[in-house]
């Protein structure tokens, strides 16, 4: 699969990314950047962003960049820390391959707001399996 394929796939088979206006707006290999407008949907009872709405972006560029050679990888440890809170505005993920291994990769992932402040960061490992992204896509009867 090409990275327009798998930038593709991510923007439209990960329905709780879509369902949260995440998209992921740059893909290469190793790398990924996500962004969302922050929505009222978004905010906690302290009318920030939700610590799981900084997670789910963080957790949706890593997802991206950790398949983006378009083998199957899938998370199996992750963590979070957040320095700064937002309540409006756009917040960007990017996601970067630091190790790589056969079967095991880990990821850093920084939250940045549209000012370029540092908000939060993440880091992830994923292990990779023995599939292709290729073989999760929908099966299209010719016509």
């Amino acid at each position: 699969m090409d990275m327009q394929a798998i930038q593709a796939f991510f923007n439209r088979e990960d329905a709780f990314a879509s369902h949260n206006g995440m998209r992921i707006t740059e893909l290469r290999e190793g790398y990924a950047r996500a962004e969302t407008e922050v929505q009222p949907y978004h905010l906690n009872g302290a009318k920030t962003v939700h610590g799981g709405a900084f997670f789910t972006l963080a957790d949706f560029a890593f997802a991206a960049a950790s398949n983006s050679k378009g083998q199957l990888a899938l998370s199996i440890n992750s963590s979070i820390s957040i320095f700064k809170g937002a309540d409006t505005g756009k917040l960007i993920a990017e996601a970067r391959e630091i190790s790589t291994s056969a079967k095991l990769a880990s990821y850093e992932v920084t939250v940045r707001n549209e000012a370029g402040e540092l908000l939060a960061t993440f880091q992830g490992m994923v292990y990779r399996k023995s599939v292709s992204l290729e073989s999760l896509l929908p099966v299209q009867n010719p016509t």
